[in-house]
This record gives C-alpha cells, sequence and structure tokens, in this order.
C-alpha cells in the first residue's frame, strides 16, 4: 500500500531561530520530539548520515541530514515498511516558517495492518505533540493537542502509558 502521511504547522518565527531547535533532535537538550510523552528518539552517536537509530519499534537510518533544511530517515524495521520518513523546514516569510513531516513509502503484507491499526495513529498523535512542543518554546500560551479515544487505548496497552 502506498503511505503518504504529511503533518505542517506554521510557526511565527523566523526560520534561523526554528532551524536552531533541530540540532536538538535525539539531544540531552530536546526541543522538538516530545519524549516526556512518547519513546525517545535515540541514536548511539547523534544525528548524522548513515546512523542508525529510531524510537520505541520503529528503527530507521539517517539518509539527509541539513538542520536548516532537512533530516530524512530510511526504514529499517518493522519489516514492511519501505521508504522514509522526514522532517523539513521551509521559509515561508522574514517571520514565519513552515515545519513539515512526511512518511513516504510503501508497506507489504502485515505492515499495512499495523500501518493502518496501530502505527498511523499513535504516529499522528505523536508529531503533533512534537509540533507543539516546537510551537510551545516560543509562546506563553501553551498548545496541548488532544488524542482520541483509539490513540489513549493503544498508548495504554501498547506504550503502558
Amino acid at each position: 500500500m502506498k503511505v503518504i502521511n504529511i503533518h505542517k504547522r506554521t510557526i511565527n518565527q523566523t526560520k534561523s531561530k526554528v532551524s536552531e531547535m533541530f540540532y536538538t533532535l535525539s539531544t540531552e537538550n530536546e526541543q522538538i520530539w516530545p519524549k516526556e510523552k512518547w519513546p525517545e528518539m535515540k541514536f548511539k552517536n547523534g544525528i548524522k548520515i548513515g546512523e542508525k537509530g529510531g524510537h520505541g519499534a520503529i528503527r530507521y537510518s539517517v539518509e539527509k541530514y541539513n538542520p536548516n533544511k532537512i533530516i530524512q530517515f530510511k526504514f529499517l524495521k518493522p519489516i514492511g515498511f519501505n521508504g522514509v520518513h522526514k522532517f523539513e523546514i521551509n521559509e515561508l516569510s522574514i517571520t514565519k516558517t513552515e515545519i513539515k513531516h512526511t512518511i513516504d513509502m510503501n508497506t507489504k503484507g502485515k505492515a499495512t495492518l499495523i500501518w493502518l491499526l496501530l502505527i498511523r495513529p499513535l504516529h499522528n498523535a505523536l508529531i503533533e505533540d512534537a509540533f507543539d512542543k516546537v510551537e510551545n518554546n516560543f509562546y506563553k500560551e501553551k498548545k496541548s493537542s488532544s488524542w482520541n479515544f483509539w490513540v489513549k487505548f493503544l498508548r495504554k496497552k501498547l506504550l503502558k502509558r
């Protein structure tokens, strides 16, 4: 099954300020990944091209890395996830920046059911939480996306949270 899953958010900040946060991905000073709520993104030697890591049961390697523009990962697991996921930063104006996360993959066999029933709803919630975290670095009024019943159920059963 062909999967294209895109999340976008406009941040009312300069691209340079938003880009600074992408240097913190998978570090002690994490400002993007919502590790407070979700399995932490880990790379043994940090994010650099060729490095392998992931979060929870999802494994990937770094394919492209330019924190001012794109960080792209190639899926390694689950088996049957063939493709990439990536974060991109695009300047919309001097004071507006778009952050974007895309999954572009093909699934095979049981990976299709795993995507549809388990990973997709959890992934969608995780990315919205990540985008909230980015936004919350800049604003006093904190944003918090809500989870639907299925996400809450899956988190309780699968993530024990």
